[in-house]
């Protein structure tokens, strides 16, 4: 075989690779994506009753009203924060990510334990500190807290709304995902999902 011959294999199998991997395969991703997963390809996008976006059953949300379920602490404040007006500095990082600080790291210890640390604030507002309502989650954009975490809510977000603790019982359950396949993690209440439920029965 002459070496011309090898120099025009190889460019037409380059070629036909990059057609492939660059045209082909990115096309039919797309279109599958769209036809079979087109609620998930999307960023599963949550609407509302009107149809306009208000968020992603991807992507925790803060809430601070007593009105509602509070999600987890974000050290990125859910990438809500204004880069021009960072006085926290919540996006030194990015807009997704862990602090990384050590257990042993006082500025962690101040967030926590300190006097407007998160189990205070709990404790202020009677809740019982549950782990995921006290650590931030890996991201800090978990939209999810446990089960355990929504329950002991439960007392505060009856009396601000005037309603009965078995209705938000039962909303927690109705909005708790289970382990997936059956055997994959954990089961998690979307905090999102769950106050828009709640607001459909309580204003």
């Amino acid at each position: 075989m002459s070496q011309r011959h090898q120099v025009s294999k190889a460019i037409r199998s380059t070629l036909v690779l990059w057609v492939l991997t660059a045209f082909i395969y990115p096309l039919f991703m797309l279109v599958s994506g769209q036809f079979a997963f087109s609620y998930q390809a999307n960023g599963s996008l949550i609407r509302s009753s009107q149809g306009v976006i208000i968020g992603s059953a991807l992507i925790g949300q803060p809430f601070a009203s007593e009105k509602y379920f509070w999600g987890r602490p974000s050290t990125t404040n859910y990438s809500t924060a204004d880069p021009k007006k960072d006085e926290a500095g919540v996006l030194k990082t990015g807009v997704s990510g862990a602090s990384n600080l050590a257990p042993s790291n006082p500025a962690l210890l101040e967030r926590i334990n300190g006097n407007e640390g998160e189990i205070n604030k709990l404790k202020k507002a009677g809740i019982q500190a549950t782990a995921d309502l006290v650590y931030t989650s890996g991201s800090s954009l978990d939209p999810h807290i446990t089960p355990e975490g929504a329950k002991v809510q439960v007392a505060r977000v009856a009396k601000a709304r005037g309603i009965e603790p078995k209705q938000l019982e039962t909303l927690i359950s109705q909005n708790t995902d289970g382990r997936f396949l059956g055997i994959f993690g954990e089961p998690g209440v979307n905090v999102l999902n769950l106050n828009l439920s709640l607001d459909k029965i309580s204003k």
